[in-house]
């Protein structure tokens, strides 16, 4: 990526902005959220709801019940493996701590994710989802993460 925010010659372009935010009333939020972006939840359990836009390219997800209210954490979703792989590369390059999480289940998702937390410890995921699953997932494992991005439910707590 360029200075100007324009992709480098055959340089890959993200794909997905990813934003979960944990919520107080999660059928108020469905109700304000849909409005907001006059859709409804492509995914909705009784703890969960997750947007997929196009207009913006967003996976907005909101949960009661297993974060403190407000932005939990930020991510990439990409559209593939290479993908993924290249995004990781990006990670490592920050010369900052990563956890690979690698194949897990979070979110009623099966995905390949990392972890890393910016200067300040906002903790950002880089995921590829491919399918579907029944329960919530287990909260991944926070070791490797600087001790300042170490929060007690960093996506799925168990």
């Amino acid at each position: 990526m360029r200075a100007n925010g324009t992709p480098e010659q055959g340089a890959m372009q993200l794909k997905r902005m990813h934003v979960h935010v944990g919520v107080k009333d999660l059928e108020a939020s469905i109700a304000f959220y849909s409005e907001l972006f006059a859709a409804q939840p492509a995914v909705q359990k009784p703890d969960y709801a997750k947007w997929l836009l196009d207009d913006p390219r967003l996976n907005f997800a909101i949960t009661q019940g297993h974060t403190d209210r407000g932005i939990e954490h930020l991510g990439i979703e990409t559209d593939s493996s290479d993908e993924l792989a290249e995004v990781y590369s990006r990670l490592e390059r920050t010369e900052s701590e990563v956890l690979e999480e690698g194949h897990t289940t979070c979110c009623y998702a099966k995905s390949e994710k990392s972890w890393i937390a910016d200067p300040d410890g906002v903790l950002w995921e880089t995921f590829h989802t491919s399918g579907e699953e029944t329960v919530y997932g287990a909260h991944p494992k926070d070791k490797g993460l600087p001790a300042s991005a170490r929060p007690s439910n960093v996506c799925c707590p168990g």
